[in-house]
């Protein structure tokens, strides 16, 4: 049988038993604690990453001028296709600044570029704003970095976890009918369907952090004009061989694994390229609790790492 990692296990036992007394207590979500809620597990278990050069803009060019944070690592070169980075929180959460530490050890791991985006989040902007961000981003960036005198070769790999790899993936879904400057993309236990119908939604959808009752809440926040779920999941959507070759990242004790895994499948049905590791003992967002499981958090970076030196060397 499959066994949660134990540190993990503890931690979520006197997690659980707080949410139980906050709901007892009559807890309502709000995106405020939502916003807070992430920013403090971050802060509490990702140390600060290492220093580099970062500067700030504006990617300019669409319908809103999105501001982004980039990072230049030791070993970043115009040779290198640069990182699009997306952080996670169900749309609705999360920041350049709550993933400042995650992004600085993910662009030193890759020896890339890597730029975050602070794109708009639900409930204030539904969809599809951030979506819409994310491709003007892609469409625009190159732009962006001439400004600051900081050599590309106007090709991107797009990377995110949680919400942030929906984005992704809902962006590669969109360009892949157009010509796009997309060489890969990665995503970290990717939200995939908006119809929460695979089976690991039911199976750890309670007792693991990220709860069906709060990846529901999620949705309505971000879709609030009618919109078809089912239509806007990139899980759903079609599979061409114009896809961006992929890596998927699942965890085990994850209500949103199985997604991953029909997303691989999908992929390489529809003659695209894509690999799936599967850190078996883990659960939702773990690189946000990098003190309690520093081994696998790690194994993210260099696995991030190895799959961006060999697909995009070949």
């Amino acid at each position: 049988m499959r066994q949660l990692n134990p540190r993990l296990a503890e931690w979520l036992e006197v997690v659980n038993a707080q949410m139980a007394q906050l709901k007892a207590a009559g807890f309502e979500p709000t995106p405020i604690a939502a916003r807070e809620s992430l920013a403090n597990l971050t802060r509490t278990f990702v140390e600060p990453g290492p220093e580099m050069p970062v500067v700030e803009t504006l990617v300019a060019g669409g319908e809103y001028a999105v501001p982004v944070r980039i990072y230049q690592p030791e070993g970043a070169s115009a040779e290198k296709s640069a990182i699009i980075f997306c952080h996670g929180g169900g749309h609705m959460a999360g920041s350049v600044s709550v993933y400042d530490p995650i992004c600085r050890r993910m662009a030193a791991a890759c020896g890339r570029t890597l730029v975050s985006v602070e794109y708009r989040l639900a409930p204030e902007n539904p969809y599809p704003a951030a979506l819409n961000d994310l491709i003007s981003v892609v469409r625009h960036l190159g732009s962006a970095l001439d400004k600051k005198g900081i050599a590309h070769n106007g090709r991107w790999v797009l990377m995110g976890d949680s919400g942030g790899g929906a984005l992704c993936a809902s962006a590669s879904r969109l360009l892949q009918h157009q010509p796009h400057t997309i060489d890969a993309q990665v995503l970290v236990y990717p939200s995939l369907d908006y119809t929460m119908s695979v089976p690991s939604i039911a199976e750890n959808g309670r007792g693991y952090l990220l709860e069906n009752a709060k990846i529901q809440w999620y949705f309505e926040n971000y879709f609030q004009n009618a919109e078809n779920p089912y239509l806007a999941s990139p899980l759903h959507g079609e599979f061409t061989a114009r896809l961006p070759r992929s890596l998927v990242i699942t965890a085990g004790f994850c209500p949103l694994r199985d997604e991953g895994v029909l997303y691989v499948q999908k992929v390489r049905e529809g003659g695209s390229e894509a690999e799936h590791v599967n850190f078996d003992d883990m659960i939702h967002a773990f690189l946000n609790l990098e003190g309690l499981v520093p081994e696998a958090c790690e194994q993210v970076y260099s696995r991030v790492a190895e799959y961006l030196l060999d697909s995009l060397t070949k």
